[in-house]
């Protein structure tokens, strides 16, 4: 089975749990992209929800699947967010961001009462860090923001390079919030919590893609089907 069914799979599950007159978060990435396209689907037989995209492409995809959207300026809480992850730990720990959305990612996520991951079981990892570890930075003073962040690292005991994402024509990459990215690669992280408090604690770092303490579920697919794990 390929990595797009099993994806497919886990989104179908996910949406399971969806209900009428819910407000929802969108996800930004592959994963995320056929939950919104399945969703598009029950919109169309006639479910009636509204959501909150986190960035240009969900934005785009949603609309074009006739999903009705809406902001958080304009509604106060969200009902449930489903978004993919690029790792997943057994406490439900996360890193985010390799589509280059976890600024919009993590503000719609503690927005909502409930946040399902959905993921292929690849994701599911011992420990987190095998995944370059993106943290969002403000384009100016970047040397001293890069070396604030090697600092922090190595005081939480991970060390490895730090490369700026480039884009298309090798230019940064720029996320919707017109900021660039760090890629971290640390091979391995023992203390996810700290670590996310240290990089925030930076000034020129705009958030960082660990997310701890957001998500209520995983919804994992692989060759022998579902497997949900659920935050006690």
């Amino acid at each position: 089975m390929s990595s797009h069914d099993l994806k497919r799979q886990a989104a179908a599950a996910a949406l399971e749990h969806v209900r009428d007159g819910m407000k929802l978060g969108l996800g930004t990435g592959s994963t995320a992209k056929h939950f919104v396209e399945l969703l598009g689907e029950r919109v169309r037989g006639g479910l009636k929800v509204i959501a909150v995209p986190t960035s240009e492409a969900t934005r785009a995809d949603a609309q074009a699947n006739g999903i009705a959207l809406t902001t958080l300026d304009e509604v106060d809480r969200l009902d449930l967010t489903v978004d993919g992850a690029d790792e997943i730990n057994a406490a439900l720990d996360l890193v985010k961001g390799g589509g280059g959305a976890l600024l919009r990612e993590k503000i719609v996520a503690a927005a909502s009462d409930r946040m399902i991951v959905i993921a292929d079981e690849s994701k599911l990892v011992a420990n987190l860090g095998r995944f370059p570890l993106p943290i969002e930075v403000i384009p100016f003073g970047l040397a001293a923001t890069r070396r604030a962040v090697e600092e922090a690292c190595a005081e939480c005991g991970v060390f490895g390079s730090i490369s700026l994402r480039k884009g298309s024509g090798g230019h940064a990459f720029v996320t919707d919030g017109g900021h660039w990215i760090l890629d971290a690669h640390l091979g391995r992280i023992p203390d996810a919590p700290g670590l996310a408090d240290s990089l925030n604690a930076i000034p020129g770092v705009v958030e960082n893609g660990l997310f701890i303490g957001l998500a209520s579920m995983a919804v994992l697919a692989g060759p022998d089907g579902i497997r949900i794990i659920e935050r006690p």
